[in-house]
């Protein structure tokens, strides 16, 4: 330390005193340079004995031979004419200071000896000083005192008794441990705070509660505990406490071993051409810790191994100057003394000759010449952490690139928060600045994993702020606005779509964080507007007797906003200051997942371009129960049917991902305007949603279905009718008997999903009503019962027409039939209702039918399409026999004879088959006319009535049969043939393989 030319000291002089005392007068002690008068600060008198007195005295020398004067006797400064003899026997130096060019002076205590807590808690304490609470302080000349004396330790100890003790558990803590560190006190103690200090660091950072870090106390003692702990925890421990007049900081050091995680291995596997590389390098990184860690790779024969050290992590790399002449596995052995060694292996290998390859590219890094089925890896580019890795493939073509590179900025920031959200550091001073350089980050995105990494940030530090009730000054609402306008950039757009298949609850979480930071604007800063492209906001100050409120913001189009006086009559009677804010976000809807709740279906929708987010804070309180009205200007009707959905964006919804719902808002028609204004009896993100594609109530469909659902009931009526009079007459061989099996319990399948749906829309849809719940689960399982029996027709079908002269087992076909035709319906019905009825995904809103924004409704949708698939496969395999051989290789006769089977096969199978539920998947189609919605209705609502036409009434054995039972006298025709269609088709499909041979 250097010292000025006149460096002046305060010290202590304890005193026997004789006789009689009488506070003496305190005199200038001469120095070198002349003397100071001081001040008497206490003493201790007694009468006739000795004492003990301490008295201030101020020394200025004019040279640094100042130590000097100690080895000098020093007389008391005289005493008044009434005062006794007094003889000094002891001097004791406490503080030294030096005073700068600024004229303040820097006051070190010497040891034994620190400044009481009163004059430190005014005082800045020294920048570097000891590791000695309040060992040291900056003042402005005078100094108002001297370092006092510490309490006194055991009388064969020198230092001082420190009132209390700091223990833990163990120093050496394992990753994902929980450290307990009990602090002892044996005195009244105040002022308790915790503090960490990092390896390499002189900062040490406060411990507060958090995610990570719980305090507990009780008689006598405070346990800090730490749960999870990681190499972002290691360092030293101190507690810090105010007792018997000083301030005491104890100590603690705790090490944390790292994690096989931690360890980076780049690459994790090669493939390599001794061909074209003659060489490589392996690296196996860590990141600091305070623990020592020595690294060897092995085997190293021919390789140089050297240590990379960055800022935040050192890297063993390991130089092969020579390819090894087989596949070799080397590894990479972390050692700190006793901890177990970590071990990471790189597998290496060779390519051969003859051995697929992709070959050298340099599509955004250098790929070198890669074994087919490896991947391929690389470093990310300066200042990015992470790998990118590119798959070649078995047929030797390269994958698709895959990057997790994240921008070391942004990925610091983020691991800021988030240890500020565990307990590390004061967010009053951690979340503004975290937001002022998050702004200049954003535009160093480039990787869907920045973009995550800065949503998660932002996400972290609403939940920091909201958690510590924390108040955001206008700069710092300007910064979080300013970034979160870069955010919804256009330059980032095309981010956001592999940042949500990253992490799907991206958008949902960045609205939730921007709700949140914007609600926490400090009263003093308002009123208080923000424009810029994507992002508007006003927030105002209201007086309790503010009658309503209003906003419009200056958007294409416009949108306004209106919050009724009555909605805020209940502060206005409290008497309450209350603040309103009003943020218009624009491109975020756009950016929030497809997801709706109960009442919207599973439609496809498009919004108005905005998204609007009301908050009212009340005494720090949020007041979430007023109503708003809002105009979203005049909605384009040429994108929607003409029904708008006024919604608010539920974060809860769909698992915590957030979705559209429409509870607790509708849509009105504004007065003398063409728009629409929503009302809703809450506050929250809310926007307006259009229908792209939905099919529009038609009462002309509507009517369609349901004289095509009450035909079907009939029609499956008569020809169970028909089945009763006729079963014994068609069923005498085997594979009319299946056919007609099928067919029978296809009736009876779908009469009972017709008539149930039918009676459905008499029922009140109550929520979770349990015969609603019934209604759903029956047409649920007899829809899919009768494609079911749809598929079993059909491979029966397919197995006699590839398997001519193959005999099938009645009673085991049959069984088979059953199980698929009931069982695997019944398991989808089932899991359906188990898996999605708990989480309120079953039923739609308003219907007794599966909801269709979740995955129930694809487990009808699903199954269907399937089947149909494979019964289009069995139809044209039947018309393929038909076809064969060539049409041209017959007569004129024969060529007609074919196609009239060929059209008859269509005619009849493609109903039975349920193709024409093909059809709907053209309505799910986008900006789809109404055309397929009618003929979808027409010929699915009517399929009793084909069923009955072409699977029935239109079989040769069935019109024999009714020809014999109505018109007994009436010979029969020996012309007509006694065969099933399915008999018809294989009989043509035999026939004519014979007359080819």
């Amino acid at each position: 330390m250097a010292c000025p030319a006149a460096p002046w000291l305060l010290l202590v002089m304890p005193l026997p005193l004789l006789g009689s005392l009488v506070a003496p007068a305190s005199q200038p002690e001469q120095g070198q340079a002349g003397g100071e008068s001081g001040q008497q600060l206490d003493q201790e008198s007694g009468a006739g004995e000795s004492v003990l007195v301490s008295v201030y005295v101020h020394l200025e020398f004019s040279d640094k031979t100042w130590r000097s004067m100690f080895s000098r006797d020093l007389t008391l400064p005289i005493a008044a004419a009434a005062s006794s003899p007094r003889t000094l026997i002891g001097l004791s130096l406490t503080t030294e200071c030096n005073v700068n060019h600024m004229g303040y002076s820097r006051c070190s205590c010497l040891s034994g000896y620190q400044w009481n807590s009163s004059i430190c808690s005014h005082y800045f304490l020294c920048q570097h000083q000891n590791h000695q609470p309040c060992g040291c302080l900056v003042f402005s000349h005078p100094v108002p005192g001297y370092c006092q004396l510490l309490p006194p330790g055991s009388p064969v100890s020198c230092l001082p008794a420190v009132p209390g003790n700091l223990r833990l558990n163990s120093q050496l803590q394992m990753p994902g441990d929980t450290l307990n560190l009990t602090l002892h006190i044996s005195q009244a103690a105040t002022n308790l705070r915790w503090f960490l200090r990092h390896p390499g660091k002189t900062t040490p950072i406060l411990l507060q509660k958090g995610t990570q870090v719980s305090l507990t106390s009780s008689q006598g003692q405070v346990v800090l505990s730490i749960s999870h702990m990681s190499h972002y925890w290691a360092g030293e421990y101190m507690s810090c406490f105010e007792a018997q007049g000083f301030r005491w900081k104890l100590r603690q050091v705790v090490r944390v071993p790292l994690q096989e995680a931690e360890v980076a291995r780049v690459p994790e596997q090669l493939s390599i051409s001794c061909a074209t590389s003659s060489g490589f390098q392996l690296s196996c990184c860590i990141p600091k810790t305070h623990l020592a860690y020595t690294a060897a790779w092995s085997p190293d024969e021919g390789s140089q191994a050297s240590l990379l050290t960055t800022s935040g992590s050192q890297c063993l790399v390991l130089a092969i100057q020579h390819c090894p002449a087989a596949d070799t596995n080397y590894t990479c052995v972390l050692q700190s003394q006793d901890l177990p060694p970590l071990r990471f292996s790189v597998p290496v290998t060779i390519i051969q000759d003859g051995d697929t390859t992709c070959p050298e590219n340099f599509s955004v890094v250098a790929w070198n010449v890669t074994k087919a089925g490896h991947v391929a890896q690389a470093p990310c580019p300066m200042n990015k952490m992470g790998v990118v890795k590119r798959p070649c493939r078995s047929d030797g073509v390269w994958g698709p690139v895959q990057t997790d590179c994240t921008d070391l900025r942004i990925l610091t920031l983020c691991i800021k928060a988030k240890l500020l959200q565990a307990g590390q550091g004061r967010p009053a001073e951690e979340v503004p600045s975290i937001l002022k350089e998050l702004q200049r980050c954003v535009g160093v995105a480039s990787s869907p994993s920045d973009l995550v990494a800065l949503l998660s940030t932002m996400k972290v530090l609403s939940e920091v702020v909201a958690e510590a009730g924390m108040q955001l000054n206008r700069s710092v609402l300007e910064d979080l606005l300013t970034t979160t306008d870069n955010i919804l950039d256009v330059n980032i757009s095309s981010l956001w779509t592999q940042a949500q298949a990253q992490k799907p609850t991206v958008g949902s979480h960045f609205l939730l964080a921007v709700e949140t930071l914007v609600r926490s604007l400090s009263p003093q800063d308002q009123p208080f507007s923000f424009n810029s492209s994507n992002v508007l906001l006003q927030s105002q100050f209201f007086e309790p007797t503010f009658p309503e409120y209003r906003i419009t913001f200056s958007t294409q189009p416009p949108l306004w906003a209106e919050i009724p006086s009555y909605s805020l009559a209940p502060l206005v009677h409290n008497g309450t200051n209350f603040s309103i804010t009003s943020l218009a976000l624009q491109r975020l809807d756009h950016l929030l997942p497809s997801n709706y709740g109960q009442g919207l279906g599973d439609s496809f929708y498009a919004t108005a371009g905005l998204v609007l987010v009301i908050s009212i804070m009340a005494g720090g309180q949020a007041f979430t129960q007023a109503e708003v009205i809002m105009d979203f200007g005049d909605i384009d009707g040429s994108l929607t049917d003409g029904s708008l959905h006024c919604v608010f964006w539920d974060h809860n919804l769909f698992g915590g991902k957030g979705g559209w719902s429409g509870e607790g808002c509708r849509a009105d028609a504004a007065i003398a305007s063409p728009a629409t204004w929503c009302i809703c009896q809450h506050l929250t993100a809310f926007s307006i949603l259009m229908s792209r594609h939905t099919v529009p109530e038609n009462p002309v469909l509507e009517l369609l279905s349901q004289v095509g659902l009450g035909s079907s009931v009939l029609a499956l009526l008569v020809c169970l009718g028909v089945y009763r009079l006729v079963w014994r007459v068609v069923v005498r061989n085997k594979v009319a008997f299946f056919r007609h099996a099928a067919l029978f319990n296809m009736v009876i399948s779908l009469l009972a999903a017709d008539t149930i749906f039918l009676g459905a829309s008499f029922l009140s849809p109550g929520h979770l009503s349990p015969l609603c719940l019934a209604t759903a689960f029956l047409t649920h399982f007899f829809f899919l019962a009768t494609f079911f029996w749809m598929l079993a027709q059909a491979l029966v079908l397919a197995h006699q027409l590839l398997f001519v002269f193959h005999q099938l087992s009645k009673h085991r076909v049959l069984s088979l039939m059953v199980i698929v035709g009931y069982l695997c319906p019944l398991v989808f019905a089932g899991v359906t209702l188990g898996l999605y009825l708990p989480q309120g995904q079953y039923l739609r809103e308003g219907t007794c039918w599966l909801d269709g924004t979740g995955g129930a409704f694809y487990t009808f949708v699903g199954p269907v399409l399937a089947i149909i698939g494979v019964n289009g496969l069995v139809l044209a395999t039947a018309v393929l026999k038909l076809l064969r051989p060539s049409l041209s290789e017959g007569p004129p006769v024969e060529k007609r004879q074919a196609l009239l089977g060929v059209i008859k096969a269509l005619l009849i199978l493609t109903p039975i088959f349920g193709l024409t539920w093909g059809l709907g998947l053209a309505t799910l189609l986008e900006e789809v006319s109404i055309v397929p919605h009618y003929i979808f209705t027409a010929l699915n609502s009517f399929q009793g009535v084909f069923i009955l036409l072409f699977g029935c009434l239109t079989d040769k054995k069935v019109q024999e049969a009714l020809r014999k039972h109505f018109c007994s006298n009436q010979p029969p025709n020996s012309t007509i043939s006694l065969v099933t269609n399915e008999t018809y088709i294989m009989e043509q499909s035999k026939g004519r393989s014979e007359n080819a041979r």
